[in-house]
Parts: C-alpha cells; structure tokens; sequence
C-alpha cells in the first residue's frame, strides 16, 4: 500500500505545482500593462485561452483524483484549509502569510466547519493602513473559493464567520471507503525515524507507579506514530550503571560467594539493595570495598561484568511482569550503552571551547540559560548530564532520528532543557529540521490529593497496583453477574481487558501535565468518561451485527453495494464525528496530549448512543422478538463507529474483547 500512497502524493504534488506555475503564467497574461502592443498579442492571447483550457483540465483531473478515494482516511480539516488557503491568497494577495482558521462548527445549525480568518486579516490590512469590513473580507474569500469535491454551500454570519456545509454525499463516499478499506492513516509526506525513551526504571530497584505513567503514555505516543507510518525505535533507558553497583556487588560477593559458578538465588532484589544500602551507610571497610569494585566494574573485570549482568537480569525478570501485563514492547538501552562514548562528547564540547572549570568540575553553560551542565564531577567520573548528551549525540548521528521524544516527569524538564540548549549550541540539530522533546507528566496522587503511598508510606509497587486492578475489575464483572453468562475464558479476557484497560485509559485521559488522582473506584466506574464505559459501549456496538445475524462477509458485501445514508441529524452527526478521526490524530501529533484521543472516543461512543436511540438499525416483531427487518445502512454506521473505536483503543494499548 506504501508505494501506492507515495505515488498518489506525488502525483497530487505535481499536479499542484503545475496549477500554480500555469495560474502565475495567466496572472502575467491577464495584465495588460506589462504586455507593448504588438503582433504577437493575437498568439498570446491564444497561448492564453490555451493555458486556462489545460489549467481547468488539470484542476478537473486533480478533484478527480481527490474525490476517488484513495485507501487511506481523508483529513477533512487539513483538505478545507487547501481549500480556504487557496481562496484567502485569492481574496488578499497583499498579505503575506495570512492567518488560515478552520474549525469543526460548534452548532449544527450552523454548519459542519467554520472559517474565522476574515476577522484576523481585516486587522492585518488595518495595521498596514487599509479599512476593511470583515464581512467583505469573507465575502471574497468565499467568491475565491476553488471547485472542490466536498463543500456543499457556504454561509456568511456575524461580523465574518464563513460556516460551511459538507456535500452528505462525498461524506457518504468517505465513510463506504473506510468500510471497504478499513482505518488507514492519512498518507504520510515521508517515512521519519522517531525515537521514544520511556518507562526508564533503575535496576535493582521494583517499578513503581511513578514509572506507570512514563510507561503507560510513551507506549501510546509509539502506537500512534507506528500507526501513522513512522519508523520507531522504543528506548527503555534503563538505569544500569553508577556507583551503586559497586555496594551491590560487594554484597552479592559476601552473600553468595559462589555467584560465579552457582546462580544466585536473589529472590527479592529490592530487599537485597535496602541490605547492600544499609552496611554501605555502617560498615566503613564495605565501604571502600564497594568503591573499588566500582573502579573493577568500570574497568570491565570480567568477573565484575558477570556480577553485575547478573543482578541486571533478575530486575529484567521483575520488570518484565509490568510490560508483560500492560503488553509493552521495549528495546533496552541503559546507560551503560553510553559509557564509551562519553569521553568523545567532552572532548568535543572541548574542541568547540564550551568547557569551562568550576572548583575542579568541567561545566558547559548554554544560551540562554542560568544553571550549567556538569560534563566531569571533580573526582574525574562521568554524571547525568553526560550520558543524557551521549545518548542524544548517539540519537541524532547514529540513529539519524527526525523526532527524539523523551516522556519522563515533569520534574527533570529543567535539565532536557539545559541538555537540548547545549546540544543545539554545538550544532548537533537544528530544531527547525530535528524535533526534540521532553514530554513531560504530573505525579500521581491518592485520593488524599497527596502523593500516592501505601498505608505504611511506601511508595506502591507497580504489580501490586496490578494484581489489586485484577482482583477489582473481576469483583466489578461478578457484581454484574457476568460469571453466569461468559465461559471461563471470556471471563479471564474480560478481567484482564477492564483491569489493565481502565489503568491505562484513567491515566491517558488526563492531560498529561497536570497530577492527577488515583481511584480503582472511579476508573472501574461504568459511567461517565473511563475505560469501562468505552468497553462497555464496544462490545454492545459489536453485539448489534449478531442480534441480526450478520457475519463479515455480509456486511463487506452490504458495504460494497449500499450507499451510506445520511438523512437523518443523528446520522449525519454520527458520520462527521466518525470522520474526524485524522484530524484528531494530527492535533496529537503537533502536542502530543493523548488525553485528546480519549475525549474524541467518549464524544463518538455518546454520540453513536444518540444516534442508535433515535435510529433503528434492527426491526423486531414486538410480539415474537423475531428480526423483521434490517436497515444495512445504519449497521454500516454501526460497523465505521466500531472500526474508529477499536484503532483508538489500539493507539492507546487497550484491549477490547467481544462479550463483556
């Protein structure tokens, strides 16, 4: 499908580009002024009836090419700003990039979508000294509006609103090739490489719930980039290296002296760090033992690296269980990684004449910017901010990445700041071109509003976290009987899908910069915007194909030969909402807030209720409860809405299951 999409985008670039050179040639045509009378004028005015002969042939044959659809979903918004951008330099060619607005229209009544740049523009000509009305303004955008496959009529309201009003019909055509070719993301201008670090949990020590979040929302940015084409390396920079292992190892050697034949068995490497802790704390002897099994390590002592391998692999096992659960996929890239090519990031920050020498500690200060990086600690080791500028140098050279996202706390946005100034004062990208981003989120809080702790004021394990979801959501589906109805399988899948999905989804739905509260009781509430009302409406949505007997193949012929629709409100409501998906998808792509995704699927699961309550989609003998009849239209509403729903749960790591 990818060649096929590239060569379509390419076409319809080449095509445009020719339109415009043609309509600058006319334009020059079109004034007499600059033309002295001669005998050429009859040929040019020849040439010119020829050129707008071909540029009328081209604009034909390109809102031919648009409006017989190609695979992928169409970007309703993006298209009406092609269309209005194009009227807007008609209307006022003497601005320079004027202000383009488009948005879904709040009020049916009023129309689909909403230009408001005439308002905006009006005051561009004010401030260059020209007075003109609004309505004007709009009044020539809308006499410039090109011809286009999916604007049915505009509207001119207030002091220079354009509403406008879609043709049902290609709405209707939109919506047939989403059931014929299923949820294909709009075609994608080139394949970046993007890289997401997250998750990030420190060996030896359990993963707790303030990595659920790091977890939860850069697995989310991941699906959303995959789905939309992108090349994406899933980074788990683990904390592997330091000083710390050093106390590790020097205990593991006291505890299992053995450990190089034998395994250790390390049952709980949490306690086993809180012991290695503690005699490094008492135990001054340990002490200077430990410092020198650091050196040992950092010298690569054969030994030493199977010592320390070995406690990396018992936290891999624990960490495992988490992403086992919430089905993430990480590649593991710790710090250690990055030692080696630490001395080259200093000997070039060096060579470039950044480095300056602070009380022994070699600092960088970067624009802009009041605190410094530390590069070499006065005792000459590596810190933080040297390996976070190796692995952004290694991202930037290596991986040849286009996007570096980063989703951590928003605690640490001061040093990526520091880090990216640096990496941009030394010329490693330009952020014009290169995109880095620190994505940063808010803690989260008990029901106390204050930080999440257990009873005994620890900080909570993530799998216990876990285990209490499960145990909850399936108190939640007995509550509801539901161990009388599903198998005992369908019930396990249901467990897992409400428990894991609810955690996920209660946190995605927050916008990621604020706190926000944990509460099992509100997330497995089956009311309001959570996860189990989104599962909930699914699995019904789904049920309605089986109550009329309906399989796949019935319905992608019913797609194939039924036209979508649109007559009623609750239908057209329905069909537009459904189609906003790519525009919804493109806003998270500029901000990256998930939290849009999850407020787009309530609207859509809300607004499919309304329409299934207002429309009859399966008609029954009230008597006998047999189907008498079945309105294949309104299933295939049924089928696009559920088709939406479960790619959003997909980008969001949510898995539905078809009985609830």
């Amino acid at each position: 499908m990818g060649d096929s999409v590239s060569e379509y985008t390419t076409r319809l670039q080449e095509q445009e580009r020719e339109i415009r050179c043609l309509s600058a040639e006319i334009d020059s045509l079109r004034n007499p002024q600059s033309l002295d009378p001669s005998p050429q004028l009859n040929e040019l005015r020849e040439e010119n009836a020829r050129l707008k002969y071909r540029l009328n042939i081209l604009k034909k044959s390109l809102q031919e090419e648009r409006s017989h659809c190609s695979k992928s979903m169409m970007n309703i918004n993006q298209r009406l700003q092609e269309i209005f951008g194009e009227a807007i330099r008609a209307a006022c060619p003497e601005l320079e990039n004027p202000p383009l607005a488009v948005t879904p229209n709040q009020q049916a009544k009023f129309g689909d979508y909403q230009c408001n740049s005439a308002m905006a523009m009006a005051q561009m000509l004010k401030a260059k000294g020209v007075k003109v009305n609004p309505r004007e303004i709009a009044e020539k955008i809308v006499q410039n509006i090109p011809d286009n496959e999916l604007i049915q009529k505009t509207e001119i309201a207030g002091p220079g609103f354009i509403n406008v009003h879609l043709k049902r019909t290609f709405v209707s055509k939109l919506l047939t090739n989403l059931l014929l070719n299923g949820v294909q993301p709009p075609p994608l201008a080139s394949k970046k490489k993007v890289v997401v670090d997250f998750s990030s949990p420190n060996i030896a020590k359990e993963m707790h719930v303030g990595h659920l979040r790091s977890t939860i929302i850069g697995d989310s940015m991941c699906r959303l980039f995959e789905f939309l084409g992108y090349d994406v390396l899933r980074l788990n920079h683990v904390g592997d290296w330091g000083t710390q292992f050093g106390m590790l190892i020097a205990h593991l050697q006291d505890k299992f002296p053995d450990y190089l034949s034998v395994s250790p068995p390390i049952g709980d490497l949490q306690a086993f760090y809180k012991e290695s802790k503690k005699r490094f704390d008492e135990e001054e002897e340990f002490k200077k033992r430990a410092y020198q099994c650091v050196v040992r390590l950092q010298s690569k002592d054969p030994d030493f690296i199977k010592a320390w391998n070995l406690i990396c692999d018992v936290s891999r096992k624990e960490f495992q269980k988490v992403y086992s659960c919430l089905d993430i996929q990480l590649i593991e890239r710790g710090e250690s990684f990055y030692q080696e090519m630490m001395n080259a990031v200093v000997k070039e920050l060096e060579e470039k004449g950044v480095v300056e020498l602070d009380e022994g500690r070699k600092i960088v200060f970067a624009p802009g910017q009041s605190i410094p990086l530390t590069v070499v600690k006065s005792d000459g080791g590596y810190t933080y901010d040297t390996s976070d500028l190796a692995a952004l140098r290694q991202r930037i050279f290596v991986e040849n990445a286009d996007i570096i996202i980063y989703v951590t706390d928003s605690g640490q946005g001061t040093h990526f700041q520091l880090v990216f100034a640096a990496a941009q004062m030394i010329g490693w990208y330009d952020p014009q071109v290169t995109r880095v981003e620190h994505a940063g989120f808010g803690v989260v809080l008990g029901e106390d509003k204050k930080k999440f702790k257990t009873r005994s004021g620890e900080t909570v394990r993530l799998m216990d976290l876990l285990e209490e979801g499960l145990k909850r959501s399936m108190d939640k589906l007995v509550e509801k009987d539901r161990h009388n109805v599903l198998t005992p399988d369908e019930l396990t899948k249901a467990q897992r899908s409400v428990a894991f999905g609810c955690i996920k989804y209660a946190d995605l739905s927050h916008n990621r910069i604020n706190d926000y509260v944990f509460s099992f009781d509100k997330m497995l509430d089956d009311r309001g915007n959570t996860a189990a009302y989104l599962l909930y409406a699914f699995t019904r949505i789904r049920s309605i194909a089986r109550l009329a007997s309906l399989d796949d193949s019935t319905l992608r012929k019913a797609a194939e030969t039924t036209e979508v629709l649109l007559d009623h409100d609750k239908e057209w409501k329905l069909g537009k909402c459904i189609l906003r998906f790519p525009e919804i998808l493109q806003k998270i792509l500029d901000d990256l807030l998930l939290h849009t995704l999850c407020d787009y699927l309530y609207e859509l699961a809300t607004t499919f209720t309304e329409f299934y309550d207002s429309c009859y989609c399966v008609e029954k003998d009230r008597q006998t409860g047999e189907v008498i009849k079945v309105n294949m239209w309104r299933m295939l509403l049924c089928e696009a809405t559920a088709a939406i729903m479960a790619k959003g749960f997909d980008i969001l790591g949510i898995n539905p299951v078809q009985r609830m």
